[in-house]
């Protein structure tokens, strides 16, 4: 395998030498999988960590290195790994079978917490994975309205099918990307995140709109944020205009507080898709929303309404096991502090992280709301003072991009030093991280630091 010069760098060999034996399964699946990856944020150069086994919020690769843990099961596991109660209900859900093909108790409790929580949940339809939920929402709202396209902001995420590629990480001219049809690409209107009056001049203008998607704290879990304001005025204006509004609460749903982004707000939308904390760590999603929407999959109040029913299959929807960890894990979140533990863990962890980069001189912030936390990079040299950034004022472009080859080395700087981070850099928090991962969350970014410093890699 030849070197680049990034695989050549200090802080790369060091890694290797760390990780042998995850370098040894990453040749076996590279002759397995493209990139020998099962999903595209697993990328990293020059081969990622395996990972052997997880606790609470930290896990442990093949090597036998111990990280604490920001992937969080993709933003999965709000509670951290292994809660006792979640598993104790798989192991019983387990023990009864792990697939009926017919309708379950599990699934009757798994949708009343979604109900008791999610304040639009009128009605709810599970499907296997978040791709899946944003899909049929689609359907539903363009079954719904009788219209062909639907709106969606520059660098939110909705899921890898053909109607959510473009504009999120490339193609922000709304061409489709490589596989995807001309036609479905030209079904999608692109707008600036955070823009009520582009949004307001298109809806005005053009009458074929069927729905609004987006993610309601902004792209990336508040990478590229937005706020109630914007939030309260879609509503309104999507109201005026008879468009369906969808929230995507795949990531913040039942994260940002129990009742999601849509309760902390105090905004309702038509639709709303969830997955990731929906199923308590394993595959499990929902479209939730408006019962005069969901009433096109029902088999009687579609035809009565005069409308064609809408199909929906899918073998693994409300898998009995995904049921009962999902009834598990959101039980606890309406019963505890969980959402508000892993909230205040994050503002300490920004704030910790900008006393850091103003000691060492970094030209860098960390920011972010809620349970997540990202780091700019200052690819374009601003004069950055890490107490008072406003990611607000920046363009999202901006927000997203990040000097090259600097998110790989200090991804692997971090894991060297016992932390796992991701690539966009930053992390999603789990509610049972405590002072001690805070600690040394810091103390590998100060090591981190000094590392790419020794490269001139900052």
């Amino acid at each position: 395998m030849s070197r680049t010069p990034l695989e050549s760098s200090p802080i790369v060999e060091a890694y290797r030498a760390r990780t042998r034996e995850s370098a040894a399964l990453a040749s076996n699946a590279a002759a397995q999988f493209p990139s020998g990856i099962t999903h595209d944020s697993r990328h990293l150069r020059p081969y990622g960590v395996f990972v052997d086994h997880a606790q609470g919020a930290r896990k442990w690769d093949v090597d036998g290195h111990e990280y604490v843990d920001y992937f969080g099961g993709h933003g999965a596991l709000l509670l951290g790994h292994g809660n006792p109660e979640v598993l104790a209900a798989v192991h019983k859900a387990l023990d009864l079978g792990t697939h009926f093909g017919s309708n379950h108790r599990h699934e009757l409790a798994w949708a009343s917490v979604v109900q008791r929580l999610i304040p639009s949940a009128d009605r709810i339809r599970f499907t296997a994975s978040g791709t899946e939920a944003t899909h049929l929402a689609l359907r539903l709202a363009r079954g719904f309205t009788g219209r062909n396209k639907v709106i969606r902001f520059l660098s939110n995420f909705h899921g890898w099918h053909d109607h959510m590629t473009s504009g999120y990480s490339s193609h922000y001219d709304g061409s489709p990307t490589s596989g995807v049809l001309a036609s479905v690409a030209e079904s999608i209107v692109l707008l600036p995140p955070g823009d009520i009056e582009t949004v307001r001049h298109v809806l005005s203008e053009d009458s074929d709109i069927a729905a609004i998607i987006l993610e309601p704290t902004g792209a990336g879990f508040g990478m590229v944020p937005v706020d109630g304001k914007f939030l309260s005025a879609l509503r309104e204006t999507t109201e005026q205009h008879n468009v369906v509004l969808i929230f995507d609460e795949v990531v913040t749903g039942f994260r940002v507080s129990p009742g999601g982004a849509q309760a902390h707000f105090d905004v309702q939308p038509d639709l709303t898709t969830l997955a990731k904390i929906l199923a308590g760590g394993l595959p499990g999603a929902a479209v939730v929303g408006s019962r005069e929407i969901l009433d096109a999959l029902d088999f009687d109040a579609a035809p009565a309404s005069g409308r064609e029913k809408i199909q929906h299959q899918g073998t693994y929807n409300a898998n009995p096991v995904s049921a009962a960890a999902g009834t598990a894990a959101l039980s606890i979140i309406e019963t505890t502090d969980a959402c508000q533990q892993a909230n205040a863990y994050g503002e300490r962890l920004r704030g910790r992280l900008n006393q850091l980069f103003t000691e060492k001189d970094v030209p860098w912030a960390a920011y972010g709301t809620f349970s997540g936390f990202h780091i700019f990079t200052n690819a374009n040299n601003r004069k950055v003072d890490p107490d008072t950034f406003d990611p607000t004022v920046i363009d999202w472009q901006e927000l997203k991009k990040n000097p090259a080859g600097l998110t790989h080395k200090l991804r692997l700087a971090m894991l060297i030093n016992g932390v796992d981070i991701t690539d966009w850099p930053g992390g999603t928090i789990s509610a049972v991280h405590t002072d001690a991962e805070l600690e040394q969350t810091v103390d590998a970014f100060r090591e981190s630091i000094r590392m790419l410093r020794a490269e001139d890699a900052i």
